[in-house]
């Protein structure tokens, strides 16, 4: 009787831990193993990596104190290095890629398991796979340890830092893999995936190179640790958000499908926040730090938040009864617009008070506090002024996601451009302040300098208040065409 129990409390263990393992991974893992690539792949690395075993014990038998391990190591790490980082990737975009393009994805979607499911077995399959090749490499890696020459923390160190860039680059490219819908547009993410993976290849080769050559030098070093602890935060906020991206694009109309990626967006500002404020007062409260974070931030929400400012108009009829006034992450280009700008002017006010309160000053505190100003009312202006072009028209012409994306690099390209181009034409200096003064990129540069003679901003708070005035007037027309276009959106 006691076995009979034992067995049936063994069966439903076993019943309920086959109910969370992703039936996914399973097929995903046993369908790549089948396939040819993985076994080429697999077979030249290893043949790579025998040969390389070979003449590494040719070249070391005779020399007993000879420190070769730095050479050897980085040779079979690039072995492994072109799998991870572009045949594992790839596959990824390539498996994603073709269910969307052969209409399988609906057969996934019909499983019930959902589109964040089935797009974490795609990726875990993916990995599972990587961790494969990397137990056939790992010998020869610690063989190369025997060798002298480098130390095991700096082996570590790469190993640890390439499994991060591993995962990263295999979200990357499943998100990459729904981004388009037509078949132009497909060919076109397909080269830009190919050329991305081929950059993310040789990032990796050149950062393990400098780890392997340099050993515990650069180690040492709290810098290093430092950007690498940044790296790994931005790998991981980076992919979650990445990841909840692809599986809003995958999810339905009728699901809340931005709740995801607009909560790691907010998650995201908080962290880099808190990062922040912990720099900050380690730096006995320098200004630089505060200058460092306005800036990054802001770059980082104007590319973040010109995709969320883009949703469609309006949402699902069975999501509007639960969307009330501050429902900021519910579907709708409206909710979104309100949920970037608020970040944006929250971002830029903390920093702002934090710099008036900041030590350790220098002679362009004064320029960068007004480049801190000037640059959200920037991403403002050109984000609105897209949204307003895209979407003030009765037609639908412009206003799709991808029209209102083009409209933005349009309108930046426009107003960097064209003042330079007149003020050549007029014979007055290029970087002349007033005719710049909307120019996103030369405008930035001008709020930002000073004269070093002198000391003194080469700006005026007043021209300051001007761009913020032009950028909260057209956010606010925006933010009137968005209301108008729901309403119009949600007409019976």
């Amino acid at each position: 009787m006691e076995a009979a129990d034992a067995s049936t409390a063994g069966l439903s263990f076993q019943e309920r831990w086959g109910d969370r393992l992703n039936p996914l991974v399973v097929k995903e893992v046993r369908q790549g193993l089948r396939t040819r690539v993985f076994w080429a792949c697999f077979g030249l690395m290893l043949l790579a990596c025998l040969v390389l075993a070979l003449v590494a014990f040719v070249h070391t038998r005779e020399e007993a104190f000879a420190h070769h391990g730095q050479g050897y190591f980085f040779a079979f790490f690039i072995c492994l290095a072109v799998v991870h980082f572009f045949v594992i990737p790839y596959s990824a975009y390539r498996s994603l890629a073709r269910e969307r393009e052969d209409d399988t994805w609906v057969l996934l979607v019909l499983t019930g398991l959902g589109p964040r499911r089935i797009l974490r077995g795609k990726v875990s399959s993916f990995l599972v796979q990587a961790a494969l090749y990397a137990s056939a490499v790992g010998p020869f890696l610690l063989f190369s340890y025997y060798l002298n020459g480098i130390s095991l923390p700096s082996i570590l160190a790469v190993l640890g830092l390439g499994g991060a860039w591993l995962v990263f680059l295999t979200v990357v490219a499943v998100c990459a893999a729904t981004l388009a819908d037509s078949r132009m547009g497909r060919a076109f993410v397909h080269f830009v995936v190919l050329g991305v993976l081929g950059l993310a290849f040789s990032a990796a080769l050149g950062i393990s190179g400098a780890l392997s050559d340099s050993g515990n030098r650069l180690l040492s070093n709290d810098g290093v640790h430092l950007a690498m602890g940044i790296g790994l935060g931005l790998m991981l906020l980076d992919g979650w958000l990445l990841f909840e991206v692809a599986a809003s694009r995958l999810s339905l109309s009728t699901e809340d499908y931005t709740r995801g990626p607009r909560r790691v967006m907010v998650v995201q500002m908080l962290v880099a926040l808190v990062v922040g404020l912990g720099f900050w007062w380690h730096e006995d409260q320098g200004h630089v730090v505060t200058e460092i974070f306005a800036v990054c931030g802001t770059l980082h929400l104007a590319v973040v938040g010109l995709f969320v400012v883009t949703d469609v108009d309006g949402q699902a009829r069975a999501l509007r009864a639960a969307t009330g006034p501050v429902s900021l992450f519910r579907p709708g280009a409206l909710r979104g617009f309100r949920l970037t700008m608020l970040l944006l002017v929250g971002w830029a006010g903390v920093w702002a008070a934090l710099a008036l309160v900041s030590g350790k000053t220098n002679h362009g505190s004064e320029s960068m506090r007004m480049l801190m100003a000037v640059m959200p009312a920037y991403v403002i202006l050109y984000l609105s002024l897209a949204l307003v072009l895209g979407r003030m028209p009765r037609s639908d012409r412009f206003s799709s996601p991808a029209s209102v994306r083009l409209l933005f690099v349009a309108a930046v390209g426009v107003a960097a451009g064209l003042p330079p181009l007149v003020a050549a034409l007029v014979g007055i200096e290029m970087g002349d302040p007033l005719l710049n003064l909307l120019n996103p990129v030369v405008g930035i540069a001008n709020f930002g300098a000073h004269d070093y003679a002198t000391a003194e901003p080469g700006m005026a708070w007043p021209l300051v208040a001007f761009v913020v005035g032009v950028a909260l007037l057209v956010a606010f027309m925006a933010d009137r065409v968005l209301v108008e276009r729901e309403k119009r959106a949600h007409l019976p």
